[in-house]
């Protein structure tokens, strides 16, 4: 693959289709040798930590300026993995111009790490306002939403997909809800490059999309599925929509795309953002909307009101032409999509009512702690008739009966999103 420069220093790497490099001759003026330690005050307990990497406070000496340095292990299971972290310096060095995405400062080695000193963000991650809070406005999610699509949008320009949007990776400027979001954590993100295919088993498992499940070809219709798992997720005030008690029924739950809108969870929630939900949740890629058709829907342009969903009861004391307007900010959504289609294509009125009336202990909340579910699920993804299977060596060893969700041969690294 011939050498094409994205910006000075920035290329397509060569032997790695869906990642960055940095040339060679730009490393010694991007990466500084020297111990970070000599430039910062580095505080010793990291304020979020995963299986390879921490993130630790830091303070420059000269100026007092406060940031993030984020420390990477530069290998992993006895392989280098050093062109990784390169990868994501980057695309942080692409998105430097962004003001949705956190900024690098610097970056220092050693002969075990890396460290990335970032923008500080001081809010905090938005899981901890949902871990905090029984449930957020939706005028509020609305607002946090068009800013994670804006930061996206700039990705998706140049061609990148994120792949690990979730609460974790959204920072906040400030205190909710009077501050802005920041989008970080590039580790996983891939290049998406016409006429290259990118396969890759990676996520998160609450917002990976079916196609990375099944070995299809990433894109960036892969990022709008977590898109739509974000917004159900804050408009939900912190509950999944496909979580099960493991990751197999979690992974079943995502490639059925069981989703339903309980009305302990969504009876105050407009139909415009259930619209949204729907249309960025399809299990066909190329028929959910693209970044700029959900920048433009009726839900985050506000060129609706945010009509509030009526029970039987209610509706029933309501003109039928007003009713007919309510329902109408449902269909304006739909005539976004691709396809023209609404809600999943195989769903009938009856099928989506009777889905929408699951109770909310089938949507655990959105928390690694105490999860539990009886969500009702199908065939396992193994057993399932599928063009494209789960990848062959996920399913070593899984055997083949039903609900054998405990198995624990597929495993998912919640830190860095990586499914091994």
């Amino acid at each position: 693959m011939s050498k094409t420069h994205l910006i000075d220093g920035i290329c397509f790497n060569s032997e790695q289709c869906g990642l960055l490099s940095v040339e060679e001759e730009c490393l010694p003026k991007l990466i500084k040798k020297e111990p970070i330690t000599n430039v910062y005050d580095v505080e010793q307990t990291p304020f979020a930590r995963g299986k390879f990497a921490a993130v630790r406070r830091c303070t420059h000496r000269a100026t007092g300026v406060p940031y993030a340095a984020k420390f990477i292990r530069k290998r992993r299971r006895a392989m280098d993995q050093r062109h990784d972290i390169l990868h994501e310096v980057a695309v942080l060095q692409l998105a430097a111009d962004s003001a949705r995405i956190v900024r690098l400062h610097e970056v220092y080695e050693t002969a075990a790490e890396m460290a990335l000193v970032l923008e500080l963000v001081e809010g905090g991650e938005l899981q901890h306002v949902l871990d905090s809070l029984e449930a957020l406005e939706e005028r509020h999610v609305v607002e946090v939403m068009r800013q994670i699509l804006e930061a996206l949008s700039f990705l998706h320009r140049r061609n990148i997909a994120h792949l690990d949007l979730k609460p974790q990776n959204l920072l906040l400027t400030g205190a909710y809800p009077d501050c802005d979001i920041k989008l970080c954590d590039f580790g996983i993100s891939r290049v998406i490059q016409p006429g290259i295919e990118v396969r890759e088993i990676l996520g998160t498992p609450d917002y990976v999309a079916p196609e990375i499940l099944n070995y299809e070809p990433i894109s960036l219709a892969t990022d709008i599925w977590s898109v739509g798992v974000l917004a159900y997720v804050l408009v939900s005030g912190g509950y999944s929509p496909f979580a099960g008690d493991s990751k197999q029924e979690t992974f079943c739950n995502i490639s059925q795309c069981s989703l339903s809108f309980p009305a302990e969870l969504f009876g105050g929630t407009s139909d415009a953002a259930r619209d949204f939900i729907r249309a960025t949740l399809n299990t066909s890629p190329c028929s959910r909307l693209t970044i700029e058709q959900c920048l433009s829907h009726p839900w985050l342009r506000g060129a609706v009101s945010l009509t509030l969903t009526l029970t039987a009861a209610e509706e029933s004391q309501v003109p039928g032409e007003d009713a007919a307007c309510d329902r109408e900010v449902g269909d304006i959504g739909r005539s976004l999509r691709p396809d023209g289609s609404g809600g999943s294509p195989s769903s009938s009125p009856a099928e989506e009512e009777e889905r929408d009336d699951l109770p909310v202990h089938k949507r655990p909340k959105n928390s690694p702690e105490g999860r539990r579910s009886s969500f009702p699920v199908g065939a396992c993804l193994c057993c399932r008739r599928s063009q494209s299977p789960l990848a062959a060596e996920l399913l070593k060893g899984l055997g083949c009966q039903q609900r054998h969700y405990s198995s624990p041969s597929v495993g998912i690294l919640m830190d860095r999103g990586v499914i091994y």
